[in-house]
């Protein structure tokens, strides 16, 4: 049996996405006249015949979200799906949860996955760039963003005041008598990366320190990342003598890698984390860390993507939440013992 042409084929025979295809095959005005010759050249070349029930199946969205991170192994997105969930069931909706492992191929076949099965909307937190985002916005598939920005794209987006939450961790540990402050932080394509960072080093500006380049470890929001980076700065002919780390689980690398080392904790070597951990108020010393609202987060976004549901043609908004430093035990050693 010969194959029938799908939409996708005659997409790509004509140069156009998939959503100008249906555009044109739906009669939409909005397409350039150009591009309508070349889609019906391609439709007529393919023998493509649109499928009636395939087609008024795609006009009706199933009642389904699907919800993309990034790490589905990091505790910070247990409580930030919760709130997502606690609103789509309120409003009628189910939630699909999937994991991208920050593979942006896998994104990809999870964004397939949300077109095929024609889920009413998507909440995301990218593994990269925005292209797998920018197929959502053409198929005309609501998006809000989450945790991480998009560059290139307007959807709705719900992000934390990173840099701020950054700055106040560093600023604590100069406060605190730490001299030579470091920073571990995310792949530098992620923005949540760039923006922690930026607060660092907003922090040693504000107090006349130069940044240095040698006290900067980027590494992978994993646990064994934070493990490598820590120890790679521990080989530094000056190493520091406190570090701020840009998520929850290098930090736990981070703590794992001085504990090995027989570095005492807050005494030799202080530590601040960005991202609150269940735990870190048991361990000794407890943890000191920046705390994101994360079920608020994924409520807010939930309720964002309601609204554009119900209000599909409003300009897109932007919602920042605040962070909290939670001050503990690993990051207050006396300043009247700093390090020599």
């Amino acid at each position: 049996m010969v194959a029938m042409a799908t939409i996708y084929d005659v997409a790509e025979r004509a140069g156009v996405s998939p959503a100008t295809v249906s555009r044109v095959l739906n009669g939409r005005s909005t397409v350039d006249g150009e591009l309508v010759a070349r889609v019906q050249k391609a439709v007529q070349e393919l023998e493509y015949r649109p499928n009636a029930v395939a087609r008024n199946l795609r006009r009706s969205r199933t009642t389904l979200w699907a919800v993309i991170i990034s790490d589905v192994g990091n505790p910070f997105f247990t409580s930030l799906v919760r709130g997502v969930e606690d609103v789509a069931q309120r409003a009628g909706y189910s939630v699909v949860l999937c994991n991208t492992d920050e593979d942006i191929a896998k994104e990809g076949r999870y964004v397939s996955a949300a077109l095929e099965e024609q889920m009413a909307g998507v909440i995301i937190s990218v593994a990269g760039r925005s292209a797998n985002v920018t197929r959502l916005i053409e198929a005309g598939t609501p998006v809000v963003a989450i945790d991480r920005e998009i560059a290139g794209v307007q959807v709705d987006t719900v992000l934390v005041d990173n840099a701020h939450g950054a700055e106040l961790a560093t600023t604590h540990l100069l406060d605190s008598g730490y001299q030579r402050v470091a920073c571990i932080t995310g792949p530098r394509k992620v923005s949540t990366a760039a923006q922690r960072l930026k607060g660092y080093q907003r922090a040693l500006r504000a107090r006349g320190i130069a940044a240095r380049d040698a006290l900067v470890r980027y590494s992978d929001y994993r646990e064994e990342g934070g493990y490598e980076a820590m120890a790679s700065l521990l080989g530094e002919a000056d190493p520091p003598d406190a570090v701020f780390v840009a998520n929850n689980l290098m930090t736990v690398g981070a703590v794992e890698c001085l504990v090995d080392r027989g570095i005492a904790i807050p005494a030799e070597t202080g530590v601040v984390g960005f991202d609150d951990i269940p735990w870190a108020h048991l361990v000794r010393p407890s943890l000191t860390t920046v705390a994101q609202p994360t079920y608020e987060l994924g409520r807010t976004a939930a309720m964002l993507l309601a609204e554009r549901l119900a209000e599909p043609t409003r300009a897109p908004s932007t919602v920042t939440l605040h962070t909290q430093l939670k001050v503990r035990e690993s990051s207050t050693r006396s300043a009247e013992r700093p390090r020599q």
